[in-house]
């Protein structure tokens, strides 16, 4: 059962001296809707023409600076970041304190700059709007988007309201205080394992897995590889959230490495271990460069073997010494790893689609990763090779046989039935 928020009190953050129309019809919408807007004032140049309940200087100074200091600071980029530390940290203060429970953020590229900062810095559960004239857009860059961030576009809002501008605005005040009200925290009886796969047509081991380690007593959340679920993985491990992580999906890596716009960022597979978190690491579809498929592949995959999983998303192999990059990649990556770091490598295949007959079959590609890997994965990550695919039911067998191992070691926690 959700815990029912009779007045949620919503933090509607935005610059007043600007946007005061704006931010004053949101803070209505909420009242509307039922719930009691708290107005956060980030401007920097000017007081708005209402009376915040946390001011521009309270901002700075929880910056621990002031605003004079802010303007004169070098331009509006340096103002705007320092402006984006005092609000995260007003903001969390706050969230500690009790007194927020939901938070909607107004702005273009500057405010939505600083909203995701804001957003970052609390824990998946509590309710984080922004309504931006950027949304959605390559601008926003994943490794800044917290794992339950919403957004919605701010469409002909950029100066004044309108009645289009009003349409987005209610819209997302009433889903903000909608999500505040019915909000479900994060259950956390149980310790939280992470994983990370594909769909069940190309990664089948969470099938297994999950049910299995959900009777030992464990929550598993399975994250989608494709660019904003490993994002969401990488946020959560990087506050320490997971007891340990099953990171058989890697694909991401590649991805990123290719220049896919389907990507998770530069950190990719660092979090877990850079936060302590026991991992188990398998090279799950990271044969695999995943591309849009309403786009024409770059040079360097032009003439890769190409899969088209539906009308967004396809992916092509990469060659026999791109996957020796890749293994580098991977292996020095897992070499930073400061908790227990093991890598689960399947000898007979990496996703559904690289068995014989399937179109991304590559013998020549596959056993170059694997030589590969063997080559360069650091004394601090032990290997273990698998005669078996990684779709086999053996391969999920010798995972969970080296898990329950670590629990009885003490290295992961025990389940909680």
């Amino acid at each position: 059962m959700s815990t029912v928020v009779s007045v949620p009190r919503i933090l509607v953050i935005g610059t007043g001296d600007t946007k005061s129309d704006e931010l004053q019809f949101m803070a209505s919408v909420i009242r509307e809707a039922g719930g009691h807007p708290v107005m956060l004032d980030v401007s920097i140049l000017g007081d708005p023409p209402y009376l915040p309940d946390h001011s521009r200087h309270d901002v700075a100074a929880a910056a621990r600076t002031s605003i004079d200091a802010i303007i004169t600071s070098g331009d509006e980029n340096s103002a705007m970041a320092l402006m984006a530390q005092g609000a995260s940290a007003l903001v969390l203060d706050l969230y500690r304190a009790g007194k927020v429970d939901g938070i909607i953020a107004l702005g273009g590229s500057m405010g939505t700059d600083l909203a995701l900062d804001v957003s970052a810095v609390l824990p998946v559960g509590i309710p984080k709007f922004v309504v931006s004239t950027i949304a959605y857009s390559h601008l926003v860059p994943p490794e800044r988007i917290a794992p339950d961030l919403m957004m919605i576009l701010w469409a002909g809002g950029l100066y004044g309201l309108s009645g289009i501008c009003c349409a987005v605005l209610s819209q997302a005040c009433g889903a903000v205080v909608g999500a505040a009200r019915h909000s479900r925290k994060p259950d956390t009886a149980r310790p939280l394992i992470g994983m990370t796969s594909l769909g069940s047509t190309c990664l089948k081991y969470m099938k297994h897995l999950k049910p299995e380690l959900e009777r030992r007593g464990y929550d598993v959340a399975v994250f989608h590889a494709t660019g904003m679920g490993g994002r969401a993985f990488e946020a959560v491990a990087e506050k320490g959230g997971f007891a340990a992580v099953f990171d058989f999906c890697i694909q991401e890596v590649s991805n990123h490495h290719y220049g896919s716009i389907v990507t998770s960022g530069p950190d990719r597979l660092e979090n877990a271990g850079r936060a302590g978190v026991p991992q188990i690491v398998a090279p799950g579809a990271v044969d695999m460069v995943d591309l849009p498929s309403w786009r024409e592949p770059p040079p360097v995959l032009a003439d890769r073997p190409y899969h088209a999983h539906n009308r967004l998303i396809g992916s092509v192999t990469a060659s026999p010494e791109g996957r020796r990059e890749i293994a580098r990649v991977v292996a020095a990556k897992l070499g930073r790893a400061a908790g227990k770091t093991a890598f689960l490598l399947p000898i007979e295949g990496l996703q559904e689609w690289d068995k014989p007959g399937e179109p991304l079959n590559d013998p020549a590609g596959h056993a170059a990763f694997v030589d590969e890997i063997r080559k360069s994965l650091p004394p601090n990550v032990a290997l273990r090779e698998i005669d078996a695919h990684i779709n086999a039911p053996h391969f999920s067998d010798v995972a969970l046989a080296l898990f329950d191992a670590w629990v009885a070691e003490g290295i992961v926690p025990e389940g909680r039935p």
